[in-house]
């Protein structure tokens, strides 16, 4: 009797000493301890003992079974421990080395420009009026006074959809469809994606316009001089200046384009401004009053100023782009150089 449960209990301590995990420890603890296991074999043999012997051979595969789940007991412990060490080694951190900065998104400049352009009128009391970006003839050119067959339908290539429905050449329909509204005064900014079919390094079929519209009564070209003044020097610097240069515009009269002395050289002439010193930045002037009286708003009680401008023409302008089609190409290592946030 003696013989077996010692023979059992060295076979144990021997396949205990070369178990090396956890896994395999407890498939060599089933085989040993679990309910068709060895030591419970050795107590279904108890009918082949003699009945005189029965108790002390039970007793004996009883201390058997206690000391062989202490030895496992010891072994877990020790194996988990071993196991942790491992893990912790391989996941150590030198807190010495540089720390790993994860990247980070960061506004396009485009938004960085429009966001700057739209928070220098809000500053003025300007408010945000968003139109559709596909609408009809009549919003686009009638009711700016550009009526069918009109000569400044051919300064720009638009996209139609039918002969009445196209994709707007300019965010000017907003300012419409906020005069109609009739709430006066109006001092709205009408920010969005335009479209015509120009495709070169100044020009893309896609582009964004900001255009701006003040009606009240007794406000003129003095009033709009001021606005532009402050955009620039809020857009550029303070040193930034703006002149006026007559021009033409079927919803303006009179009309203006609007330079600003070149942000490069300040006015003394460089390849950027092409040696002037000035560079065209947008064009603006006085509502026409036909505009006025189209959207139901009487032209000899109030007067209005509209201003429009290229948000790509502004940023190529501000950060020295010598193409437009850079803006659009998602080039990391161009976006990269612009305000990280």
């Amino acid at each position: 009797m003696a013989s077996k449960t010692e023979e059992l209990r060295q076979r144990v301590l021997s396949e205990i000493e070369g178990v090396r995990s956890v896994k395999a420890l407890s498939e060599l603890k089933v085989a040993y301890l679990g309910k068709n296991g060895a030591i419970k074999a050795l107590l279904r043999g108890m009918k082949d003992i003699p009945a005189e012997n029965r108790a002390e051979f039970g007793k004996a595969v009883n201390e058997l079974s206690d000391d062989v789940s202490a030895l496992f007991e010891q072994k877990e412990a020790a194996l988990k421990k071993k196991e942790l060490q491992e893990k912790f080694a391989s996941q150590a951190v030198d807190i010495t080395l540089p720390g790993k900065r994860p990247l980070s998104g960061g506004l396009h400049p485009l938004t960085i420009v429009k966001n700057k352009i739209i928070d220098a009128f809000i500053g003025m009391g300007f408010e945000i009026f968003e139109g559709p970006e596909i609408d009809s003839d009549y919003y686009c050119f009638q009711a700016l006074n550009i009526p069918k067959d009109h000569p400044a339908r051919d300064m720009q290539d638009t996209f139609y959809f039918t002969d009445n429905i196209l994709l707007r050449p300019h965010t000017s329909p907003g300012q419409v469809r906020s005069m109609e509204k009739g709430k006066l005064p109006i001092k709205i900014l009408s920010p969005g994606r335009v479209y015509r079919a120009d495709d070169d390094a100044s020009h893309s079929p896609m582009f964004h316009q900001i255009e701006g519209l003040v009606v009240d009564k007794g406000v003129s070209l003095c009033d709009l001089k001021g606005l532009l003044d402050e955009f620039v020097r809020v857009i550029f610097d303070g040193d930034t200046e703006t002149r006026f240069r007559p021009s033409y515009f079927p919803f303006t009269e009179p009309s203006v384009e609007v330079d600003v002395t070149c942000c490069k050289c300040h006015g003394k002439g460089c390849g950027l401004c092409k040696g002037t010193g000035w560079i065209e930045i947008l064009g603006a002037g006085v509502v026409n009053k036909n505009v006025l009286k189209m959207s139901g708003i009487d032209p000899d009680i109030y007067s209005g100023l509209a201003f429009g401008l290229g948000i790509e023409r502004v940023t190529m302008i501000k950060y020295g782009i010598p193409d437009i089609r850079t803006l659009f190409e998602s080039n990391l290592k161009f976006l990269e150089q612009f305000d990280r946030r």
